[in-house]
């Protein structure tokens, strides 16, 4: 049995490890400087000028998202030969309180829609395609998948044909955002307060997805994500009334303020980001129904803006 005086001992020490533990003080992390220059003058968009660096970058393309008046797109993602003959599709996925979510396909080259399928009810913040597989963001931190053969058919049918999911949806850690790159699933947390996090998820043939270790740690307010070989781009807004930002950031830290990065104001409520053929096409909720209205937009876009993938990574 120890002796008084040793237990005496131990416990000043033990306390003392304590209090200093306490009393330490927390890291806070760094705020991350973004570029709000503007130009001043006219833009290619309805409302003010996001930045200098967004003006001169973006564009719009031919592509308008489909049924503003009654749906908010959200999820963006590209399917590359959709039909077998060498046609490429954008997807965008939209939402409507109460109802089925929609995903449209809609042909970069021309702008036309040439179909919408509908899924079951979810805020619907990523869809993407790989392995044969499409993933669509569904219901509390869950992801769905879809074949992409019966995804193809139905998006040749008349109207607006239902799918349903294959199998149970797939618990994750967060699923605001999703996008694809290679044989991985990215998927994360929108944080209205403060850097959320993000996983990578392994594709396997059959669609299951498997959870890498390590979560990367993403920008406040994250809505939407491109994935290249170098880097990240985030899209992240919050509030009809405030300007986006976009972020470019270097593949290779897990920790934001160890990357190396580059911000950038955008217009107002971007959501999904997808890259196709070298060109990044972001998405905007400001052209729903639910805020075109609204003097308190700042930005109201109907339109899928574009730039080249180059011009933005070459930030950062």
């Amino acid at each position: 049995m120890p002796r008084p005086f040793a237990i005496l001992t131990a416990f000043i020490t033990t306390a003392t490890a304590l209090t200093a533990a306490v009393a330490a003080p927390v890291t806070a992390s760094a705020a991350i400087s973004c570029d709000t220059a503007t130009t001043g003058g006219s833009t290619f968009y309805d409302g003010p000028s996001a930045s200098v660096k967004y003006d001169a970058r973006f564009s719009n393309s031919s592509m308008t998202v489909p049924e503003l008046g009654s749906y908010t797109p959200q999820g963006a993602g590209t399917w590359y030969n959709w039909d077998g003959s060498g046609q490429n599709l954008i997807l965008v996925a939209s939402y409507r309180s109460g109802a089925d979510s929609h995903i449209y396909g809609i042909n970069p080259a021309t702008g036309a829609t040439v179909g919408v399928v509908a899924v079951a009810e979810a805020h619907v913040g990523g869809i993407t395609t790989s392995k044969g597989w499409a993933f669509v963001a569904g219901t509390s931190n869950t992801i769905r998948k879809y074949r992409l053969t019966a995804l193809r058919d139905a998006m040749k049918a008349a109207g607006t044909p239902y799918l349903a999911q294959v199998g149970t949806a797939r618990s994750v850690a967060g699923a605001s955002f999703l996008t694809s790159y290679g044989d991985s699933v990215w998927s994360g947390s929108f944080n209205e307060t403060g850097r959320g996090t993000m996983y990578e998820y392994k594709i396997a043939d059959d669609g299951t997805l498997t959870t890498v270790a390590g979560a990367w740690e993403i920008p406040t307010k994250t809505q939407g994500l491109l994935v290249t070989a170098t880097h990240f781009i985030y899209a992240t807004s919050y509030g009809r009334g405030n300007r986006s930002n976009l972020y470019v950031v270097r593949r290779g830290q897990k920790d934001l303020d160890a990357a190396t990065l580059s911000c950038f104001r955008a217009p107002s409520m971007a959501e999904g980001i997808t890259e196709y053929n070298g060109t990044a096409y972001q998405v905007y909720e400001s052209g729903s129904y639910l805020y075109s209205g609204d003097p308190a937009t700042l930005n109201v876009i109907s339109k899928i803006h574009k730039a080249t993938v180059s011009s933005l990574t070459s930030l950062a």
